[in-house]
């Protein structure tokens, strides 16, 4: 599954959604993680009540099953959960991606909670959906 990480430093869960520059994406499964992508984003972010902002941050997340933030709005939150994404606050901006990418590798090789579980569903049906709609269309 992806994962997505707010980061002004690529090392801790340190930035807003609607405000980060950068987005660092992982693949994780029970065998471990690897290191995808930095999505990185312009323009002047800080602007509050720009939601169109968002939608570029949004459409780079597809696929993504978890975003962990340092903080985020209610319309964005609302705008991922719609796109089948689960925001996730970090405790603190200390917190180190890679720890929560070894919990997370951890948590999938025993028997994850019902909201990972219900998450994980819900992309690989949304992937599924998408396989249907090709195999129609051709």
């Amino acid at each position: 599954m992806k994962i997505a990480f707010t980061t002004s430093d690529r090392v801790h869960i340190n930035a807003h959604f609607g405000w980060a520059k950068k987005i660092d994406l992982y693949d994780v499964s029970a065998e471990g993680y690897k290191f995808l992508e930095t999505l990185t984003f312009e323009g002047d972010l800080k602007e509050d009540g720009n939601e169109d902002k968002l939608l570029p941050k949004i459409e780079a997340l597809y696929g993504c099953t978890i975003v962990y933030v340092s903080a985020i709005g209610g319309s964005a939150a609302a705008r991922l959960i719609k796109k089948k994404i689960t925001p996730i606050k970090a405790q603190s901006e200390e917190q180190e991606i890679t720890d929560i990418l070894t919990r997370l590798v951890q948590t999938l090789k025993g028997n994850p909670p019902p909201w990972l579980r219900k998450a994980l569903l819900q992309a690989n049906s949304s992937f599924d959906d998408l396989e249907v709609e090709e195999e129609v269309t051709v």
